[in-house]
Protein backbone atom coordinates (compact mmCIF):
# COMPACT_ATOMS: atom_id res chain seq x y z
CA UNK A 1 0.00 0.00 0.00
CA UNK A 2 2.80 2.31 0.72
CA UNK A 3 4.84 1.60 -2.48
CA UNK A 4 1.36 2.29 -4.11
CA UNK A 5 0.96 5.90 -2.82
CA UNK A 6 4.44 6.67 -3.32
CA UNK A 7 4.22 5.07 -6.74
CA UNK A 8 0.27 7.35 -7.34
CA UNK A 9 2.34 10.49 -5.61
CA UNK A 10 5.08 10.38 -8.45
CA UNK A 11 3.13 10.03 -11.14
CA UNK A 12 0.66 12.82 -10.17
CA UNK A 13 3.24 15.31 -9.44
CA UNK A 14 4.99 14.48 -13.02
CA UNK A 15 1.51 14.21 -14.87
CA UNK A 16 0.98 18.08 -12.80
CA UNK A 17 4.36 19.34 -14.27
CA UNK A 18 3.91 18.33 -17.58
CA UNK A 19 0.55 19.33 -17.67
CA UNK A 20 1.82 23.04 -16.04
CA UNK A 21 4.68 22.89 -18.85
CA UNK A 22 2.66 22.54 -21.32
CA UNK A 23 0.32 25.14 -20.42
CA UNK A 24 2.65 27.91 -20.11
CA UNK A 25 4.24 26.80 -23.37
CA UNK A 26 0.88 27.26 -25.16
CA UNK A 27 0.17 30.63 -23.30
CA UNK A 28 3.37 32.09 -24.59
CA UNK A 29 2.79 30.93 -28.12
CA UNK A 30 -0.37 32.76 -28.30
CA UNK A 31 1.05 35.73 -26.95
CA UNK A 32 4.37 35.53 -29.28
CA UNK A 33 1.92 35.09 -32.18
CA UNK A 34 -0.06 38.32 -31.63
CA UNK A 35 2.97 40.30 -31.40
CA UNK A 36 4.47 39.18 -34.51
CA UNK A 37 1.31 39.44 -36.33
CA UNK A 38 0.80 42.80 -35.59
CA UNK A 39 4.22 43.65 -36.25
CA UNK A 40 3.74 42.34 -39.47
CA UNK A 41 1.39 44.41 -40.46
CA UNK A 42 3.71 47.76 -40.13
CA UNK A 43 6.47 46.61 -42.22
CA UNK A 44 6.66 47.05 -45.71
CA UNK A 45 8.75 44.13 -47.15
CA UNK A 46 10.04 45.66 -50.07
CA UNK A 47 11.29 48.65 -48.31
CA UNK A 48 12.55 46.67 -45.57
CA UNK A 49 14.80 44.93 -48.57
CA UNK A 50 15.97 48.04 -50.28
CA UNK A 51 17.59 48.89 -46.60
CA UNK A 52 19.24 45.55 -46.30
CA UNK A 53 20.59 45.24 -49.77
CA UNK A 54 22.18 48.93 -49.53
CA UNK A 55 23.13 48.94 -45.84
CA UNK A 56 20.91 52.63 -45.46
CA UNK A 57 17.97 53.18 -43.65
CA UNK A 58 14.87 55.27 -45.46
CA UNK A 59 11.74 56.40 -43.66
CA UNK A 60 10.24 53.02 -43.90
CA UNK A 61 13.37 52.10 -41.59
CA UNK A 62 12.72 54.54 -39.20
CA UNK A 63 9.16 53.77 -38.56
CA UNK A 64 9.16 50.09 -38.58
CA UNK A 65 12.03 51.24 -36.01
CA UNK A 66 9.11 52.77 -33.59
CA UNK A 67 7.16 49.87 -33.54
CA UNK A 68 9.31 47.73 -32.53
CA UNK A 69 10.64 50.11 -29.82
CA UNK A 70 7.21 51.04 -28.77
CA UNK A 71 6.56 46.73 -28.68
CA UNK A 72 9.30 46.58 -26.54
CA UNK A 73 8.74 49.13 -23.95
CA UNK A 74 5.21 47.94 -23.75
CA UNK A 75 4.95 44.34 -23.66
CA UNK A 76 6.73 41.45 -21.14
CA UNK A 77 9.54 40.36 -23.81
CA UNK A 78 13.20 39.44 -24.08
CA UNK A 79 13.76 40.70 -27.44
CA UNK A 80 11.87 41.65 -30.93
CA UNK A 81 14.12 41.84 -33.69
CA UNK A 82 14.48 41.72 -37.61
CA UNK A 83 17.43 39.45 -39.14
CA UNK A 84 18.64 38.06 -42.15
CA UNK A 85 20.00 34.40 -41.72
CA UNK A 86 23.07 33.63 -44.18
CA UNK A 87 24.21 30.20 -43.27
CA UNK A 88 24.57 28.01 -40.64
CA UNK A 89 27.94 27.97 -40.25
CA UNK A 90 29.71 28.98 -36.47
CA UNK A 91 30.06 32.33 -37.65
CA UNK A 92 28.70 35.48 -39.28
CA UNK A 93 25.43 33.59 -39.67
CA UNK A 94 23.52 36.12 -39.38
CA UNK A 95 23.45 40.16 -40.15
CA UNK A 96 21.40 42.09 -38.00
CA UNK A 97 18.91 44.58 -39.74
CA UNK A 98 17.06 46.28 -36.80
CA UNK A 99 16.00 45.27 -33.29
CA UNK A 100 13.48 47.12 -30.43
CA UNK A 101 14.68 48.71 -27.69
CA UNK A 102 13.39 50.46 -24.25
CA UNK A 103 14.28 54.37 -23.92
CA UNK A 104 16.29 53.12 -21.11
CA UNK A 105 18.30 51.04 -23.29
CA UNK A 106 19.06 53.87 -25.86
CA UNK A 107 20.43 55.86 -23.13
CA UNK A 108 22.39 53.59 -20.86
CA UNK A 109 22.94 50.88 -23.09
CA UNK A 110 24.27 52.17 -26.23
CA UNK A 111 26.65 49.73 -27.44
CA UNK A 112 24.34 46.99 -27.32
CA UNK A 113 22.05 47.99 -30.00
CA UNK A 114 21.81 46.59 -33.09
CA UNK A 115 22.78 48.58 -36.39
CA UNK A 116 22.03 47.94 -39.98
CA UNK A 117 24.17 45.46 -41.80
CA UNK A 118 25.83 44.43 -38.85
CA UNK A 119 27.00 40.56 -38.75
CA UNK A 120 26.50 38.41 -35.85
CA UNK A 121 30.09 37.24 -35.16
CA UNK A 122 29.56 33.66 -33.17
CA UNK A 123 25.66 35.43 -31.30
CA UNK A 124 24.19 32.19 -32.85
CA UNK A 125 25.15 28.75 -32.49
CA UNK A 126 25.32 26.23 -36.16
CA UNK A 127 21.92 24.82 -34.57
CA UNK A 128 19.87 27.93 -33.99
CA UNK A 129 21.03 29.36 -37.12
CA UNK A 130 19.41 26.35 -38.86
CA UNK A 131 16.08 27.32 -37.32
CA UNK A 132 16.15 30.59 -39.27
CA UNK A 133 16.97 29.77 -42.46
CA UNK A 134 14.36 27.03 -42.27
CA UNK A 135 11.99 29.95 -41.09
CA UNK A 136 13.21 31.81 -44.26
CA UNK A 137 12.17 28.53 -46.82
CA UNK A 138 9.03 28.50 -44.74
CA UNK A 139 7.96 31.50 -46.25
CA UNK A 140 4.02 32.71 -45.97
CA UNK A 141 2.96 33.44 -42.54
CA UNK A 142 3.86 30.39 -40.81
CA UNK A 143 5.43 31.02 -37.19
CA UNK A 144 8.40 28.55 -35.99
CA UNK A 145 9.29 28.57 -32.22
CA UNK A 146 11.71 26.96 -30.69
CA UNK A 147 13.84 27.11 -27.41
CA UNK A 148 17.32 28.11 -26.88
CA UNK A 149 19.47 28.56 -23.81
CA UNK A 150 21.99 31.21 -23.92
CA UNK A 151 24.11 33.04 -21.63
CA UNK A 152 21.21 34.80 -20.51
CA UNK A 153 19.14 31.46 -19.57
CA UNK A 154 16.81 29.48 -21.49
CA UNK A 155 14.41 31.74 -24.08
CA UNK A 156 11.87 30.79 -25.80
CA UNK A 157 11.69 31.75 -29.88
CA UNK A 158 9.21 32.81 -32.16
CA UNK A 159 9.84 33.76 -35.79
CA UNK A 160 8.44 34.35 -39.03
CA UNK A 161 9.47 35.77 -42.26
CA UNK A 162 8.79 38.93 -43.55
CA UNK A 163 7.90 38.71 -47.22
CA UNK A 164 8.57 41.28 -50.23
CA UNK A 165 5.56 41.88 -53.19
CA UNK A 166 7.17 39.10 -55.26
CA UNK A 167 6.25 36.45 -52.60
CA UNK A 168 9.89 35.67 -51.06
CA UNK A 169 11.61 35.96 -48.14
CA UNK A 170 13.53 38.83 -47.39
CA UNK A 171 13.96 38.87 -43.58
CA UNK A 172 12.92 37.10 -40.14
CA UNK A 173 11.25 39.20 -37.86
CA UNK A 174 11.37 37.38 -34.65
CA UNK A 175 11.00 37.70 -30.86
CA UNK A 176 11.90 35.89 -27.86
CA UNK A 177 10.42 35.47 -24.51
CA UNK A 178 12.28 34.54 -21.41
CA UNK A 179 11.04 30.92 -19.60
CA UNK A 180 13.26 30.88 -16.79
CA UNK A 181 9.83 31.35 -15.10
CA UNK A 182 8.66 28.38 -15.87
CA UNK A 183 11.94 26.32 -14.90
CA UNK A 184 11.84 28.12 -11.40
CA UNK A 185 7.63 27.01 -10.84
CA UNK A 186 8.96 23.49 -11.68
CA UNK A 187 11.70 23.21 -9.78
CA UNK A 188 9.82 24.63 -6.59
CA UNK A 189 6.67 21.87 -7.69
CA UNK A 190 9.84 18.91 -7.92
CA UNK A 191 11.22 20.24 -5.06
CA UNK A 192 7.77 20.15 -3.01
CA UNK A 193 6.50 16.34 -4.23
CA UNK A 194 10.02 15.25 -3.33
CA UNK A 195 9.71 16.10 0.22
CA UNK A 196 6.20 14.53 0.49
CA UNK A 197 7.51 11.60 -1.13
CA UNK A 198 10.42 11.25 1.43
CA UNK A 199 7.51 11.96 4.53
CA UNK A 200 5.35 9.27 2.78
CA UNK A 201 8.55 6.81 2.25
CA UNK A 202 10.05 7.30 5.80
CA UNK A 203 6.74 6.73 7.33
CA UNK A 204 6.24 3.86 5.28
CA UNK A 205 9.90 2.41 5.93
CA UNK A 206 9.36 2.45 9.59
CA UNK A 207 6.52 0.69 9.44
CA UNK A 208 7.80 -1.69 7.20
CA UNK A 209 10.86 -2.07 9.30
CA UNK A 210 8.34 -3.01 12.29
CA UNK A 211 6.83 -5.49 10.80
CA UNK A 212 9.94 -6.97 8.98
CA UNK A 213 11.59 -7.17 12.08
CA UNK A 214 8.83 -8.92 13.87
CA UNK A 215 7.85 -11.25 10.83
CA UNK A 216 10.76 -11.74 8.80
CA UNK A 217 13.98 -10.23 9.91
CA UNK A 218 13.80 -11.88 13.81
CA UNK A 219 12.43 -15.92 12.00
CA UNK A 220 15.26 -15.59 9.27
CA UNK A 221 18.29 -15.00 12.17
CA UNK A 222 17.31 -18.40 13.73
CA UNK A 223 16.71 -20.31 10.70
CA UNK A 224 20.32 -18.39 9.71
CA UNK A 225 22.29 -19.59 12.86
CA UNK A 226 21.11 -23.18 12.33
CA UNK A 227 22.06 -23.33 8.59
CA UNK A 228 25.57 -22.25 10.33
CA UNK A 229 25.24 -24.50 12.71
CA UNK A 230 24.70 -27.28 10.29
CA UNK A 231 27.70 -25.75 7.82
CA UNK A 232 30.14 -25.55 10.76
CA UNK A 233 29.52 -29.23 12.21
CA UNK A 234 29.91 -31.25 7.70
CA UNK A 235 33.14 -29.17 7.92
CA UNK A 236 35.48 -32.17 7.92
CA UNK A 237 33.15 -34.45 8.38
CA UNK A 238 33.02 -37.60 6.71
CA UNK A 239 29.85 -39.07 8.35
CA UNK A 240 26.82 -37.45 7.77
CA UNK A 241 25.22 -38.98 10.50
CA UNK A 242 26.78 -37.07 12.37
CA UNK A 243 25.97 -33.51 11.41
CA UNK A 244 23.41 -31.52 12.96
CA UNK A 245 20.75 -29.52 11.72
CA UNK A 246 18.67 -27.96 14.98
CA UNK A 247 14.72 -27.37 14.00
CA UNK A 248 14.69 -23.26 14.22
CA UNK A 249 10.79 -23.93 15.41
CA UNK A 250 9.16 -21.00 13.62
CA UNK A 251 5.33 -20.84 13.88
CA UNK A 252 4.63 -17.81 11.93
CA UNK A 253 2.04 -19.95 9.66
CA UNK A 254 3.37 -17.65 6.50
CA UNK A 255 6.08 -18.37 3.93
CA UNK A 256 8.97 -18.08 6.49
CA UNK A 257 7.42 -21.19 8.26
CA UNK A 258 6.96 -23.35 4.99
CA UNK A 259 11.24 -22.36 4.41
CA UNK A 260 12.32 -23.34 8.09
CA UNK A 261 10.10 -26.67 7.49
CA UNK A 262 11.55 -27.01 3.56
CA UNK A 263 15.26 -26.48 5.33
CA UNK A 264 14.54 -29.05 7.53
CA UNK A 265 13.81 -31.48 5.07
CA UNK A 266 16.63 -30.08 2.71
CA UNK A 267 19.07 -30.99 5.70
CA UNK A 268 17.95 -34.68 5.83
CA UNK A 269 17.30 -35.26 2.37
CA UNK A 270 21.42 -33.93 2.26
CA UNK A 271 22.57 -36.02 4.84
CA UNK A 272 21.09 -38.90 2.68
CA UNK A 273 22.54 -37.51 -0.68
CA UNK A 274 25.66 -37.21 1.10
CA UNK A 275 25.53 -40.68 2.17
CA UNK A 276 24.62 -41.79 -1.61
CA UNK A 277 27.57 -39.62 -3.14
CA UNK A 278 30.26 -41.35 -0.57
CA UNK A 279 28.64 -44.76 -1.94
CA UNK A 280 28.78 -43.58 -5.83
CA UNK A 281 32.17 -41.85 -5.64
CA UNK A 282 33.76 -45.03 -4.76
CA UNK A 283 31.97 -46.76 -7.33
CA UNK A 284 32.99 -44.27 -10.02
CA UNK A 285 36.49 -44.56 -8.80
CA UNK A 286 36.36 -48.13 -9.19
CA UNK A 287 34.62 -47.92 -12.56
CA UNK A 288 37.50 -45.13 -13.35
CA UNK A 289 40.10 -47.80 -12.10
CA UNK A 290 38.98 -50.53 -14.14
CA UNK A 291 38.30 -48.29 -17.42
CA UNK A 292 41.89 -47.47 -17.30
CA UNK A 293 43.20 -50.76 -16.78
CA UNK A 294 40.82 -51.57 -20.17
CA UNK A 295 41.89 -48.51 -22.04
CA UNK A 296 45.78 -49.73 -21.25
CA UNK A 297 44.42 -53.44 -22.38
CA UNK A 298 42.93 -52.06 -25.30
CA UNK A 299 46.04 -49.86 -26.72
CA UNK A 300 48.81 -52.98 -25.81
CA UNK A 301 46.21 -55.39 -28.16
CA UNK A 302 47.00 -53.58 -31.21
CA UNK A 303 50.30 -52.97 -32.43
CA UNK A 304 51.84 -49.90 -31.34
CA UNK A 305 55.34 -50.44 -31.68
CA UNK A 306 57.20 -49.21 -34.52
CA UNK A 307 58.98 -50.01 -36.46
CA UNK A 308 56.78 -52.62 -36.28
CA UNK A 309 59.13 -54.89 -38.41
CA UNK A 310 62.54 -53.82 -37.87
CA UNK A 311 64.19 -56.64 -39.81
CA UNK A 312 62.16 -55.72 -42.94
CA UNK A 313 62.86 -53.32 -45.58
CA UNK A 314 60.39 -54.39 -47.87
CA UNK A 315 57.57 -52.36 -46.45
CA UNK A 316 56.98 -49.41 -43.84
CA UNK A 317 53.72 -49.57 -42.19
CA UNK A 318 52.40 -47.31 -39.49
CA UNK A 319 49.02 -46.83 -37.56
CA UNK A 320 46.88 -45.34 -35.17
CA UNK A 321 43.73 -44.73 -32.65
CA UNK A 322 42.48 -42.08 -30.90
CA UNK A 323 38.79 -42.92 -29.19
CA UNK A 324 36.23 -40.86 -28.43
CA UNK A 325 35.93 -42.15 -25.10
CA UNK A 326 38.18 -43.95 -22.90
CA UNK A 327 37.84 -47.30 -24.27
CA UNK A 328 36.71 -46.99 -28.14
CA UNK A 329 35.20 -49.38 -30.97
CA UNK A 330 37.59 -49.29 -33.52
CA UNK A 331 40.15 -51.34 -34.21
CA UNK A 332 43.36 -51.91 -36.93
CA UNK A 333 45.81 -54.77 -36.95
CA UNK A 334 48.54 -55.86 -38.95
CA UNK A 335 50.73 -59.09 -38.82
CA UNK A 336 52.44 -61.33 -40.95
CA UNK A 337 50.44 -64.44 -42.60
CA UNK A 338 53.66 -66.03 -43.29
CA UNK A 339 57.34 -64.83 -44.26
CA UNK A 340 56.22 -63.37 -47.65
CA UNK A 341 52.91 -62.43 -46.96
CA UNK A 342 51.63 -59.71 -44.61
CA UNK A 343 48.30 -58.84 -43.55
CA UNK A 344 46.63 -55.26 -42.44
CA UNK A 345 42.88 -54.93 -40.79
CA UNK A 346 41.03 -51.72 -40.35
CA UNK A 347 37.45 -52.12 -39.03
CA UNK A 348 34.96 -49.89 -36.67
CA UNK A 349 32.76 -51.25 -34.47
CA UNK A 350 29.12 -49.65 -33.95
CA UNK A 351 28.71 -47.95 -31.26
CA UNK A 352 31.45 -46.48 -28.57
CA UNK A 353 32.63 -47.13 -25.05
CA UNK A 354 33.00 -50.21 -22.84
CA UNK A 355 30.24 -52.87 -25.57
CA UNK A 356 31.67 -51.56 -28.62
CA UNK A 357 35.34 -52.05 -27.37
CA UNK A 358 34.74 -55.26 -26.03
CA UNK A 359 32.64 -56.36 -29.54
CA UNK A 360 36.21 -55.24 -31.00
CA UNK A 361 38.14 -57.64 -29.18
CA UNK A 362 35.77 -60.58 -30.44
CA UNK A 363 36.33 -59.18 -34.06
CA UNK A 364 39.94 -58.56 -34.48
CA UNK A 365 40.37 -61.65 -32.55
CA UNK A 366 38.32 -63.98 -35.40
CA UNK A 367 39.43 -62.26 -38.33
CA UNK A 368 43.35 -62.77 -37.65
CA UNK A 369 42.75 -66.45 -36.31
CA UNK A 370 41.30 -67.02 -39.78
CA UNK A 371 43.42 -65.37 -41.54
CA UNK A 372 45.73 -67.91 -43.07
CA UNK A 373 48.34 -68.64 -45.60
CA UNK A 374 46.87 -69.01 -49.37
CA UNK A 375 43.12 -68.67 -47.53
CA UNK A 376 40.92 -66.78 -49.80
CA UNK A 377 40.30 -63.22 -48.10
CA UNK A 378 36.22 -63.25 -49.04
CA UNK A 379 35.86 -67.02 -46.88
CA UNK A 380 37.63 -65.60 -44.14
CA UNK A 381 35.09 -62.64 -43.82
CA UNK A 382 32.50 -64.99 -44.76
CA UNK A 383 32.90 -67.17 -41.63
CA UNK A 384 34.15 -64.44 -39.43
CA UNK A 385 30.22 -63.36 -39.81
CA UNK A 386 28.43 -66.34 -38.97
CA UNK A 387 30.47 -66.74 -35.80
CA UNK A 388 29.79 -63.24 -34.54
CA UNK A 389 25.68 -63.43 -35.50
CA UNK A 390 25.43 -66.24 -33.17
CA UNK A 391 26.09 -64.51 -30.29
CA UNK A 392 25.25 -61.01 -31.40
CA UNK A 393 22.25 -60.20 -29.14
CA UNK A 394 23.18 -56.58 -29.12
CA UNK A 395 22.99 -56.28 -32.75
CA UNK A 396 25.89 -54.70 -33.31
CA UNK A 397 27.58 -54.89 -36.36
CA UNK A 398 31.67 -54.14 -37.57
CA UNK A 399 32.63 -52.61 -41.07
CA UNK A 400 36.02 -54.21 -41.70
CA UNK A 401 38.42 -53.95 -44.70
CA UNK A 402 41.16 -56.50 -44.44
CA UNK A 403 43.93 -56.84 -47.27
CA UNK A 404 47.00 -59.02 -47.75
CA UNK A 405 49.89 -58.09 -49.63
CA UNK A 406 52.33 -60.41 -51.43
CA UNK A 407 55.85 -58.97 -50.85
CA UNK A 408 57.43 -60.86 -53.85
CA UNK A 409 54.85 -60.00 -56.52
CA UNK A 410 52.97 -57.10 -54.86
CA UNK A 411 49.84 -58.59 -55.81
CA UNK A 412 47.21 -56.95 -52.86
CA UNK A 413 44.35 -59.14 -52.37
CA UNK A 414 41.47 -57.76 -50.16
CA UNK A 415 38.01 -57.50 -48.71
CA UNK A 416 35.71 -55.26 -47.76
CA UNK A 417 33.05 -55.54 -45.37
CA UNK A 418 30.74 -51.93 -45.90
CA UNK A 419 33.96 -49.93 -44.77
CA UNK A 420 35.66 -46.96 -46.28
CA UNK A 421 36.98 -46.82 -49.48
CA UNK A 422 41.21 -46.74 -49.20
CA UNK A 423 43.51 -44.22 -50.70
CA UNK A 424 46.22 -45.79 -53.40
CA UNK A 425 49.24 -43.73 -53.80
CA UNK A 426 50.93 -44.27 -57.12
CA UNK A 427 54.47 -42.47 -57.94
CA UNK A 428 53.68 -39.49 -60.04
CA UNK A 429 50.31 -39.93 -60.12
CA UNK A 430 49.43 -39.12 -56.29
CA UNK A 431 46.83 -40.49 -53.88
CA UNK A 432 43.14 -41.23 -55.13
CA UNK A 433 40.42 -42.95 -53.56
CA UNK A 434 40.18 -46.54 -54.81
CA UNK A 435 36.74 -47.58 -55.90
CA UNK A 436 35.92 -51.00 -54.40
CA UNK A 437 32.81 -53.09 -54.15
CA UNK A 438 31.72 -52.95 -50.23
CA UNK A 439 29.71 -55.77 -49.25
CA UNK A 440 27.41 -56.04 -46.34
CA UNK A 441 28.67 -54.98 -42.84
CA UNK A 442 30.16 -58.33 -40.22
CA UNK A 443 27.56 -59.63 -37.86
CA UNK A 444 24.48 -58.38 -39.57
CA UNK A 445 23.40 -60.89 -41.26
CA UNK A 446 24.13 -64.84 -41.35
CA UNK A 447 25.04 -66.53 -44.28
CA UNK A 448 26.65 -63.28 -46.74
CA UNK A 449 29.08 -64.01 -49.30
CA UNK A 450 31.85 -62.01 -49.06
CA UNK A 451 33.94 -61.15 -52.26
CA UNK A 452 37.78 -61.60 -52.16
CA UNK A 453 39.55 -58.43 -54.57
CA UNK A 454 42.75 -57.94 -56.15
CA UNK A 455 44.99 -54.91 -56.26
CA UNK A 456 48.35 -54.56 -57.75
CA UNK A 457 50.87 -52.48 -56.13
CA UNK A 458 54.66 -51.66 -57.39
CA UNK A 459 57.50 -50.61 -55.54
CA UNK A 460 56.69 -47.29 -53.61
CA UNK A 461 52.71 -47.49 -53.93
CA UNK A 462 51.01 -46.97 -50.88
CA UNK A 463 47.71 -47.24 -49.31
CA UNK A 464 46.38 -45.61 -46.80
CA UNK A 465 43.37 -46.76 -44.86
CA UNK A 466 40.52 -44.79 -41.82
CA UNK A 467 37.60 -45.20 -40.36
CA UNK A 468 34.25 -42.54 -40.84
CA UNK A 469 36.21 -40.98 -37.81
CA UNK A 470 38.37 -38.84 -40.08
CA UNK A 471 36.03 -37.88 -42.54
CA UNK A 472 33.18 -37.56 -40.19
CA UNK A 473 35.21 -35.04 -37.59
CA UNK A 474 32.99 -32.10 -37.34
CA UNK A 475 33.61 -28.67 -36.48
CA UNK A 476 32.20 -25.75 -34.15
CA UNK A 477 29.56 -25.03 -36.88
CA UNK A 478 28.87 -28.79 -37.50
CA UNK A 479 30.68 -28.74 -40.91
CA UNK A 480 32.28 -32.25 -41.98
CA UNK A 481 36.00 -32.58 -42.48
CA UNK A 482 35.01 -34.89 -45.82
CA UNK A 483 36.81 -36.80 -48.50
CA UNK A 484 37.87 -33.38 -49.97
CA UNK A 485 40.12 -32.26 -47.29
CA UNK A 486 41.54 -35.62 -46.53
CA UNK A 487 42.20 -36.23 -50.30
CA UNK A 488 43.57 -32.12 -50.22
CA UNK A 489 45.68 -33.13 -47.47
CA UNK A 490 47.19 -36.49 -48.47
CA UNK A 491 48.22 -35.24 -52.36
CA UNK A 492 49.24 -31.62 -50.73
CA UNK A 493 51.29 -32.17 -47.92
CA UNK A 494 51.78 -36.30 -47.81
CA UNK A 495 52.75 -37.01 -51.46
CA UNK A 496 56.89 -37.73 -50.17
CA UNK A 497 55.66 -38.16 -46.86
CA UNK A 498 56.93 -41.60 -44.64
CA UNK A 499 53.56 -43.42 -43.54
CA UNK A 500 54.42 -42.19 -39.89
CA UNK A 501 54.88 -38.22 -41.19
CA UNK A 502 51.30 -38.96 -43.59
CA UNK A 503 49.36 -40.21 -40.19
CA UNK A 504 50.77 -37.17 -38.48
CA UNK A 505 49.57 -34.73 -41.02
CA UNK A 506 46.62 -35.70 -41.25
CA UNK A 507 45.64 -35.42 -37.54
CA UNK A 508 47.10 -32.41 -37.35
CA UNK A 509 44.99 -31.20 -40.27
CA UNK A 510 41.88 -32.31 -38.56
CA UNK A 511 42.71 -31.07 -35.14
CA UNK A 512 43.02 -27.29 -37.01
CA UNK A 513 40.08 -28.01 -38.93
CA UNK A 514 38.11 -28.86 -36.02
CA UNK A 515 39.19 -26.47 -33.35
CA UNK A 516 37.21 -27.14 -30.19
CA UNK A 517 34.80 -29.20 -31.10
CA UNK A 518 34.32 -32.19 -29.22
CA UNK A 519 35.81 -35.61 -30.69
CA UNK A 520 32.28 -37.67 -31.14
CA UNK A 521 33.98 -40.63 -32.82
CA UNK A 522 37.31 -43.05 -32.89
CA UNK A 523 39.75 -41.42 -35.32
CA UNK A 524 42.09 -44.52 -36.74
CA UNK A 525 44.18 -44.47 -39.73
CA UNK A 526 46.79 -47.44 -41.45
CA UNK A 527 49.00 -46.36 -43.77
CA UNK A 528 51.12 -49.01 -45.72
CA UNK A 529 54.13 -48.35 -47.91
CA UNK A 530 55.46 -51.94 -50.23
CA UNK A 531 59.15 -50.51 -50.50
CA UNK A 532 60.48 -52.80 -52.52
CA UNK A 533 59.61 -56.36 -53.74
CA UNK A 534 61.33 -59.09 -51.78
CA UNK A 535 63.62 -61.53 -53.43
CA UNK A 536 62.27 -65.32 -53.67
Amino acid sequence: MGSFSIFLCFILGAFGAVNYSQGMIGRYESYMAGILRYALTEIDGDALEECIDSGKANASYDRVQKVLDRIKETHDIEFIYIVKPLNNGSEDNMMNVMAGATAYEKAHEKDSLVLLGQYTGDAYSQEVAENYLKGMKAGGEEITYFSNTTEFGHDYTALVPIMNSKGEAVAILAVDISINEIGTVLTKYIISIVIVMCLLIGIFLTGLYKWLSKRVIVPISRIQVSAERFVESSHGQEDPDKIIFENPGIKSGDEVQALSEALVTMASDLKKYMKNLMLETKEKERIGAELGVATHIQSSMLPCIFPAFPDRDEFDIYATMTPAKEVGGDFYDFFMVDDRHLAIVMADVSGKGVPAALFMVIGKTLIKDHTVPGRNLGEVFTEVNNILCESNDNGMFITAFEGVLDLVTGEFRYVNAGHEKPFIYRKGKGYEEYKTRAGFVLAGMENIKYKEQVIQLEAGDRIFQYTDGVTEATDMDKQLYGMDRLNSVLNLKCAECSPEETLRLVKADIDAFVGGADQFDDITMLCLEYVRKMEE
